[in-house]
């Protein structure tokens, strides 16, 4: 149906049923926000979509609202689109939402057209929601354009490496190491040093810690139920998409406004998208091997002090299907909790949070965001997936992508920027 259409009948229905209560219009429009991430998270589990394309995903859905929603309020600098908009700020982040999920996701059209037309029902007056409407399926139409070429695909592979300390099976999504950021200057600037020397007692020390912990012969209910909890496969929301969810929790009990809601989520979207080029990189670059041919081949590695099991096997059931330097688990958490600590300008925000793939559904509760980060990278190890010097690498990747983006994107357009280290 086009747009001129279905804002006419939008308009009659209007008529019809009357004007709700605007009271609570701010708490509806985060709650609207909250409904299309909420769809964009359905999307990536039903698609099985990697960590990089969901991160891709969130990103471009959460700068099409910002922007559709700034671009009327004019508060703060764009993420993306400038210019000004005019009408309904809530209508303009449903428009936006609607045209980058239908364009990134067109199997599921049906269901996003009725969402949007259900959540621009509720607006009025009809022509402050049209005008909106047309600002935000611009915005959004825009943004997905834009991000066309970034060079996220054609999809590109790394061949399996061969000898000690390289990860040996071909990976794919290595596009990424070169895909264009969205808030970054130089994704490069958080490419870390290399992994330990395989002769070092530093990795030595790493691979007996990895070598205990993550070892599927050794019982150990606490470890797997901590790494199964943060584990995130194919077919979940991915790491990226948790911390999102765990955002969408604290604005929902903080009772956050429209434009505050959408500006921490674009800011997150595009921390963890950012995110992604800096660890696929730094993977390309070291592709470093896995605990699991680590320790069965150890008599390889040069180091005294490591010894090897042909036997060994990871808590997790698998070795892992990427290089093992740095675990992108952490860097995303780290992401993560970093922007959640920058935005509200406080960590020790507690809460209680289910993630996908927790076991039976229960849930887990955290003092803060940084708590929620260190154990979602220690998981990693006590799945045997990483060694503990890639979980504390891939958590200073993301904290420095997330507060470069804290520093210089979304910022008030008037006034102080920042409130000592906490970002406005």
């Amino acid at each position: 149906m086009r747009r001129a259409s279905y804002l006419l009948i939008l308009g009659l229905v209007a008529l019809a049923v009357g004007a709700p209560a605007r009271a609570d219009a701010g708490h509806q429009g985060a709650e609207t926000a909250a409904a299309w991430n909420e769809l964009a998270l359905d999307a990536v589990r039903v698609t099985r979509a990697t960590d990089a394309n969901a991160t891709r995903l969130y990103a471009i859905l959460n700068v099409a609202m910002y922007d559709a929603v700034n671009g009327i309020t004019g508060e703060r600098s764009a993420a993306l689109v400038t210019g000004s908009g005019h009408g309904d700020p809530r209508a303009a982040a449903v428009a936006a939402a609607h045209a980058v999920l239908v364009r990134l996701d067109p199997d599921r059209t049906a269901a996003y057209d009725a969402r949007r037309d259900a959540d621009l029902a509720g607006i009025h007056p009809a022509h402050r929601r049209n005008a909106g409407a047309r600002w935000g399926a611009h915005v959004g139409e825009t943004v997905v354009a834009a991000r066309a070429d970034d060079g996220s695909s054609p999809p590109q592979s790394q061949p399996a490496g061969a000898g000690p300390g390289v990860f040996r099976a071909e990976w794919s999504g290595t596009q990424y190491r070169d895909v264009r950021p969205f808030a970054v200057a130089d994704p490069g600037a958080h490419v870390p040093g290399p992994p330990p020397a395989l002769d070092s007692l530093d990795y030595a020390a790493a691979f007996a810690e990895v070598a205990l912990l993550g070892n599927a012969a050794i019982p150990a209910p606490d470890k797997l139920a901590t790494y199964q909890y943060w584990s995130l496969p194919a077919g979940s929301v991915q790491p990226a998409g948790e911390w999102l969810r765990i955002a969408l929790g604290v604005t929902t009990d903080r009772h956050l406004s429209l434009d505050r809601t959408v500006r921490l989520l674009a800011l997150l979207g595009m921390a963890s998208a950012d995110t992604t080029v800096a660890t696929v990189r730094t993977k390309y670059q070291y592709r470093h091997w896995r605990p699991t041919t680590a320790i069965r081949e150890a008599d390889t590695d040069g180091n005294p002090y490591t010894q090897p099991d042909p036997a060994w096997a990871a808590r997790a059931g698998s070795a892992g299907g990427t290089p093992e330097y740095v675990s992108g688990h952490s860097s995303y958490s780290a992401a993560g909790a970093t922007v959640l600590a920058g935005f509200f300008c406080a960590d020790g925000i507690g809460f209680t949070h289910t993630t996908d793939s927790a076991p039976g559904g229960v849930p887990r509760s955290y003092p803060g965001f940084a708590a929620a980060a260190a154990e979602a990278g220690r998981s990693r190890v006590f799945g045997g997936q990483h060694f503990e010097f890639s979980n504390q690498v891939g958590l200073a990747v993301g904290r420095g992508v997330a507060r470069e983006v804290l520093a210089g994107s979304l910022l008030t357009v008037d006034g102080p920027t920042h409130i000592g280290e906490c970002p406005r």
